[in-house]
């Protein structure tokens, strides 16, 4: 597995797009499937904000879903959906009930109301242009859902770094793809190879503080003085049902855990939608295993494709030397 330089999705049926801010510093990533996905989804942080994620639950009705959005705001960011609903109903795709087309567009939210302004927010406005953007080629890093994206705040926002949007994807000679796509804004530190790239920054701001150590002498909960959460979804053109692709998303969050301490922490909502368009038969635990691979190596996207931003440093800044 390489490293991505330039994010184009493969698969069939799939777009991306993303809208922003950057006075406001938060924006809305689009994860359009216009014909309709299979779904499933695994939420394991502490204070999650979501939509429509309940239809996702194997045991009711719809199948499919027409577009997944990740974005900032906190809750106020669930409006973004409207946005992408109204664009996918202007185009005659959605869930058909007699009357009208239903678009089913399922949603994920990050905290990032500390950087920028805390007023400006992913409304229907950015949604519907996030869509009028998705294409088969987007852009990564301080874009999209990483817009107001940040890591490492457990000595608070002053010692935090930038992070961003990342993705990464597998393919194989049997024509399979496994895409990960992640908005990374870790309460954390970002881990390669055991050892940390981006985080808590130390008093100096030259190097890191361990937030995984830092933690160990924690002695309350914190409280909302910094949130965060890890927002991201895993496209694959496998064939699975709704089951299987939440069984896709709990390893999924594998990659999340390796590439980050800590995690799914009490204020983190952290959360990993999987959808499959459904051409290749493959193995659920193969496909599993790549997608904990896929979604590691999109967070250290995430990491290098970042730059610095407001106050905070970014990868490339503490890096410049050696890059």
């Amino acid at each position: 597995m390489g490293e991505l330089k330039m994010p184009t999705i493969g698969i069939k049926g799939i777009k991306i797009g993303n809208a922003q801010n950057l006075d406001g510093l938060t924006g809305a990533t689009v994860i359009i499937c216009e014909q309709g996905a299979v779904a499933g989804v695994d939420i394991r942080g502490g204070a999650p904000g979501t939509r429509e994620t309940d239809l996702l639950d194997p045991i009711n009705t719809v199948d499919k879903v027409h577009a997944v959005v990740l974005s900032g705001g906190s809750a106020f960011g669930l409006e973004a959906s409207c946005g992408v609903m109204k664009y996918l109903e202007e185009k005659g795709f959605g869930f058909d009930v007699g009357v009208a087309k239903v678009p089913i567009v399922c949603q994920a939210v990050l905290f990032d109301l500390y950087i920028g302004s805390h007023l400006t927010r992913p409304d229907k406005e950015m949604g519907y242009s996030a869509s009028i953007n998705a294409n088969s080629d987007f852009e990564v890093g301080n874009i999209g859902a990483g817009t107001g994206a940040s890591i490492g705040k457990i000595k608070g926002m002053d010692f935090a770094m930038k992070s961003g949007l990342g993705y990464y994807e597998y393919k194989d000679d049997t024509g399979l793809i496994v895409g990960a796509i992640v908005a990374v804004n870790a309460f954390g530190d970002v881990i390669k190879d055991g050892s940390i790239i981006a985080g808590a920054l130390n008093d100096e701001k030259d190097g890191f503080a361990n937030s995984s150590k830092l933690l160990l002498n924690f002695q309350e909960d914190r409280k909302f003085s910094n949130t965060n959460t890890t927002i991201g979804a895993v496209i694959t053109n496998a064939v699975l049902n709704k089951s299987q692709c939440k069984k896709v998303s709990q390893v999924a969050h594998n990659g999340y855990a390796r590439a980050i301490s800590p995690i799914h922490t009490s204020l983190d909502g952290d959360t990993i939608f999987t959808l499959s368009t459904g051409e290749i038969e493959c193995s659920t635990d193969k496909i599993s295993h790549i997608a904990s691979l896929s979604m590691e190596k999109a967070i250290h996207n995430a990491i290098y494709k970042s730059g610095s931003l407001g106050d905070l440093k970014s990868w490339r800044c503490l890096n410049s030397k050696k890059i």
